[in-house]
């Protein structure tokens, strides 16, 4: 129930309910249309503000426009640009490589005559080299024919040269022939080491024994005896031996055979009061040399102990060098008086050229001050004579002495 004034309204009545409903809608109606007239001034404000947003789109919008066609425009010149940029592109490249063209075709003539000048010159070059080839080839044919001469006659020679060695080995198998060859050599060096005063061949001794080569050398040591017959045939089978007998023998026979000779020499050779203590006993062979020095070191020993120096061909040139010193300092001592006296003589000499040399300084000092005072008064002279040309006549004060007056015409 629901009471309103002075009237109850019962809640349970439709009609109360229509009523009550009814008034209900006539309220939210009421509310809807303020709210309605309400939305449309916002509405009218909205459309206003929309409508001012529209000019103003619309002239952006025109902006827009002016812009786009500006901006046609512009693309409208920048294709125009393009094309003609593009066009004269083309024509300079079009110029350039006309011009290229131009160029590789000159270089491909100018290449094209460098190289038929350059086959035309190899050709020349290839027909010269040939005609030289031929001319060095026939030289060369020539030069070949001329060796081929030179061959053959060395190749007589080398027969000939086999026959000598096998007659120099038929000398060398003879004892006899093997000593006249040994002293041959031995004369050689000897020739060519000494002064021929100095020495003698075949000189026999006091004992009737004749010794290869004597040498004079002052006392002491004295004359020194030189052999040559070494006896090569025991080192002519040591040589040959093929079996260890052969060699043992062989060697047993080479060492009998090396201390018979240096007895011998020692014996013969080795006279006191008239040679050396010592003598020499010549090698024609540096082989055998060699052999003895280092396969039997004894016999060299025994040598030394006999005072018999064996040498070969190189340490005797070695030996008679020193020799020929003792000589020169022998006959230097012997010529020592002699040299003294020349010593004195030429010191004499040299006061002389000190005491002319005294008197020459003399002469030229004198010399030198009378050309000293020709040149003072020289000097003089010049000056003088200088005076005399640079003079000045000048007006001279009244009362000056010592004027010439000058008389008037």
């Amino acid at each position: 129930m629901i009471q309103i004034g002075d009237t109850t309204y019962n809640l349970a009545d439709p009609l109360t309910l229509l009523v009550i409903g009814a008034a209900v809608l006539a309220v939210l109606m009421f509310v809807l249309l303020i709210v309605v007239v309400r939305r449309a001034g916002q509405s009218a404000r909205v459309a206003q503000d929309l409508a001012r947003d529209m000019g103003g789109l619309g002239q952006a919008v025109q902006v827009l426009g002016a812009g786009q066609d500006q901006l046609s425009g512009g693309l409208r010149t920048v294709s125009d640009a393009q094309s003609t940029g593009q066009a004269q592109v083309l024509q300079a490249m079009e110029t350039r490589l006309a011009h290229v063209q131009q160029q590789m075709n000159d270089r491909l003539h100018e290449n094209a005559m460098k190289a038929a000048r350059s086959m035309s010159e190899l050709q020349e070059r290839m027909k010269e080299n040939l005609q030289g080839n031929t001319v060095k080839t026939t030289q060369s044919l020539t030069q070949l024919q001329e060796r081929l001469a030179v061959i053959d006659k060395a190749q007589d020679n080398i027969t000939r040269l086999s026959g000598d060695v096998l007659s120099l080995q038929d000398i060398l198998s003879n004892k006899q022939t093997r000593g006249a060859f040994g002293e041959i050599q031995l004369h050689d060096i000897v020739s060519k080491a000494l002064p021929k005063d100095s020495y003698d061949l075949q000189q026999t001794l006091s004992n009737g024994k004749r010794a290869d080569c004597l040498i004079h050398l002052p006392n002491p040591p004295g004359p020194i005896v030189i052999d040559s017959k070494f006896p090569l045939e025991a080192y002519e089978a040591l040589r040959k031996a093929d079996t260890q007998y052969e060699l043992n023998e062989a060697a047993k026979a080479m060492k009998v055979a090396v201390k018979a000779h240096i007895k011998a020499i020692s014996d013969k050779y080795i006279i006191e009061g008239e040679t050396a203590d010592g003598a020499l006993m010549f090698l024609p062979s540096e082989a055998v040399y060699a052999e003895l020095h280092a396969n039997f070191p004894e016999l060299v020993r025994e040598g030394f102990a006999a005072r018999v120096w064996i040498v070969s061909p190189t340490t005797c040139m070695a030996t008679l060098n020193t020799m020929r010193a003792i000589l020169k300092d022998a006959r230097m001592r012997e010529q020592a008086g002699e040299i003294r006296k020349m010593l004195k003589n030429l010191h004499r000499d040299v006061e002389l050229v000190v005491e002319r040399a005294g008197k020459l300084e003399t002469h030229f000092d004198q010399a030198r001050r009378d050309v000293e005072g020709i040149t003072t008064a020289a000097e003089r002279a010049g000056k003088r004579a200088a005076r005399l040309d640079n003079f000045d006549f000048e007006e001279l004060p009244d009362g000056a002495e010592n004027v010439v007056p000058i008389g008037k015409g």
